[in-house]
């Protein structure tokens, strides 16, 4: 996925954004493959566990059998036609995940070419927040970034304003 190209600034927000509210050599279960990010927090001092490529819409097994302190899903939401099941698995108390935003001078996101590649929901922030209470974690900190592109053209021009990222900090909510 990252062949050509590495997404530093989103990987620099992401870290710092964790770093502020997990502790280094905190246990995580990390919602997705292994990835670059991943091997990053491992670096840094974190305990991660990936998923194994499981579809998270219907196999929770993973997520039910995880002893971890805290769940991260960077990017991963998004493509689960239904992500509030998994979020209402998880065991853990804490919560660390990110999305990109739905743009509204661009269409959803689709690979031609992996079918594990494409936006089911690009969320609005208001969305995800309400997905988020649904499921039983409360927001405590959250962060959007833009995601500006090196090429000419009003899209470019929008997306070096407009924002692309967003992340969140959430706490279950104790039943």
């Amino acid at each position: 996925m990252y062949e050509t190209t590495f997404p530093g600034k989103r990987f620099q927000h992401t870290l710092s954004f964790l770093q502020k509210h997990i502790p280094k050599e905190t246990s995580i279960l990390d919602l997705g493959v292994p990835n670059p990010f991943s091997k990053i927090m491992s670096e840094q001092g974190y305990v991660v566990e990936n998923t194994k490529g499981e579809d998270l819409d219907l196999d929770f097994e993973t997520v039910r059998n995880s002893n971890a302190e805290v769940v991260t899903a960077f990017e991963i939401f998004e493509h689960l036609l239904a992500p509030f099941n998994v979020l209402r698995e998880i065991k853990a108390d804490k919560l660390v995940a990110s999305i990109p935003l739905k743009l509204w001078f661009a269409p959803a996101y689709r690979s031609r070419t992996d079918p594990w590649d494409r936006h089911y929901h690009e969320f609005e922030d208001w969305q995800f927040d309400w997905l988020l209470e649904k499921a039983g974690w409360k927001i405590k900190d959250r962060e959007k970034w833009t995601n500006p592109v090196k090429k000419i053209g009003v899209r470019p021009l929008l997306r070096s304003f407009t924002p692309r990222y967003y992340i969140v900090y959430a706490e279950r909510i104790a039943n």
